[in-house]
């Protein structure tokens, strides 16, 4: 894709570059993320701030971004008040940043803090995001890059935004970051969003290492929650509009039942003649689909419920509980 014309922007910013990521149990990571972080920006010789936020962490990650912070006046530490998930602890780092630039990254290391500089030379040529394309990734193969490649490619389909791995590291320009309207599991749709607003979108190659240390918090259960994230997309984009996740699933059930009735039915007419049509099993599974596109309908209805109360009242899904930084007050909550 071209670049395009540099649009304008506002010609001052507290800081050039604002790293966001979200912190959840890593005490093993931190020190070593903050450490090659704040080299890489300090080789490119960029002003900086890197926000870790402490999504209700149970482990030392808490004391360690303490004892960072009074030693490096550009590190912010934002604790969530309690456990949100890593889309809302994103959304919060992005309220809480004020650079020309929105660096988000995981903390685990699996996204190398030395390729985040190729990432903002490549958006300084004029586009609104530039995503990192994981290369060679070496995590499971069924569990993780089966299902991240047949995700990735229906939400291509979905959105016709021509990103070929929406999740994981991304640059994008602070004021569209900062007007992102982020609602739980949206972080892996971001370049999509952009790129619906109208935004110029592009990736470039990175490398994909194995987590540093720990275990991921990932599990197989993520991919039910990603189609739903896909279904969702579709309908937003084709009525221009998030419950969705418990009625989804309640729907699934009820369709995968249903389906496994009507093929012991079948079963028994094909090889054994019986009649389907008047047998109680067979009108259990008729109900058992509509209920499905009921729970399904009522859903989406709920999601667009939802979306207009939280534009109307501006309702955050997040609460700060603390801001821990050894900078000036006002520059720390330069973005909030």
């Amino acid at each position: 894709m071209p670049a395009p014309a540099a649009s304008s922007i506002p010609s001052e910013y507290p800081v050039e570059v604002s790293i966001v990521t979200p912190m959840h149990n890593e005490e093993l990571c931190v020190r070593e993320f903050h450490r090659r972080m704040s080299a890489a920006l300090h080789g490119m010789g960029v002003s900086h701030e890197i926000i870790l936020v402490n999504d209700g962490s149970t482990d030392k990650t808490p004391e360690i971004i303490r004892e960072l912070s009074a030693a490096d006046p550009n590190l912010v530490g934002v604790f969530l008040a309690r456990n949100r998930g890593q889309c809302t602890a994103i959304y919060a780092g992005i309220q809480h940043s004020c650079g020309r630039y929105v660096v988000i990254m995981d903390g685990d290391l699996q996204h190398p803090p030395e390729e985040v500089p190729r990432l903002i030379e490549k958006i300084r040529e004029g586009y609104d995001l530039v995503k990192g394309m994981r290369q060679k990734r070496q995590e499971s193969l069924v569990l993780r890059r089966v299902p991240s490649l047949i995700a990735n490619y229906l939400m291509r389909a979905t959105s016709k935004c021509d990103i070929h791995d929406m999740g994981g590291l991304s640059c994008i320009r602070g004021e569209v970051a900062r007007g992102l309207k982020l609602r739980e599991g949206q972080h892996r749709l971001i370049p999509a969003l952009v790129y619906s607003q109208g935004g110029a979108v592009c990736e470039v190659p990175t490398s994909a290492p194995p987590r540093f240390a720990g275990k991921s918090h990932y599990g197989i259960g993520r991919s039910v929650d990603v189609l739903f994230d896909i279904v969702l997309l579709w309908f937003q984009n084709s009525y221009k509009q998030r419950p969705v996740y418990l009625f989804g699933r309640i729907s699934l059930w009820l369709f995968t039942i249903a389906s496994f009735v009507m093929c012991w039915l079948l079963y028994g007419k094909i090889f054994y003649g019986e009649h389907m049509g008047t047998r109680p099993p067979f009108l259990g599974a008729v109900l058992l689909y509509l209920s499905s596109l009921g729970f399904m309908s009522s859903g989406l209805i709920l999601e667009v419920l939802v979306n207009t109360y939280d534009a109307v009242s501006g309702a955050m899904p997040f609460k700060v509980r603390e801001i821990v930084t050894s900078r000036d007050t006002d520059a720390a909550n330069c973005g909030h």
